[in-house]
């Protein structure tokens, strides 16, 4: 198993790495509820509130009810160390209920991309998160401040993942 596997549930961390000149992160969680159960809750972007941690002030400011689809858009405000930030994301792909990409269209990174997959697996679902990003000011700005917070934001969605499903 390697660093962002878990196991029964077992915390396990988010990997952190370069590839193509980007950063990516991956993570790799098992969830003890069949798929049926688990792509519907990623499915509802208003659950993004309950995965982002309060400290970034996460909201979603798109009218409800949000359609999930290709081409959907969707506008977020947040706080990050205390500066408003908006953030449009584009749904670039959308199939049920195996794989969904989000990819960043305006918001405080250069690239941001992420492709969330579910499997079917003994007992539950496998969810894999891989994402690809640039840092404004490139790789040292990222190494020195912005890792850390990608880190942090996923391993707290990690721990609510795993209560929620408990």
């Amino acid at each position: 198993m390697n660093a962002c596997e878990t196991a029964s549930g077992a915390a396990g961390g988010p990997r952190l790495g370069r590839r193509d000149g980007l950063s990516t992160l991956e993570t790799r969680l098992f969830l003890p509820r069949p798929l049926e159960i688990v792509f519907p809750f990623f499915a509802d972007a208003g659950n993004l509130e309950i995965l982002t941690p309060p400290w970034l002030r996460f909201r979603i400011v798109t009218p409800h009810p949000l359609i999930m689809r290709s081409g959907a858009l969707i506008d977020y405000r947040l706080r990050l160390h205390g500066v408003p930030l908006r953030w449009q994301s584009e749904i670039t792909a959308w199939e049920p209920p195996h794989r969904f990409v989000d990819a960043q269209r305006r918001g405080p990174y250069r690239v941001w991309i992420h492709e969330h997959t579910f499997a079917e697996s003994k007992g539950g679902c496998e969810v894999r998160d891989f994402v690809r990003y640039a840092a404004p000011g490139g790789w040292l700005v990222d190494r020195l401040f912005v890792r850390q917070d990608v880190r942090r934001i996923f391993e707290y969605r990690t721990r609510k993942l795993q209560e929620f499903f408990a």
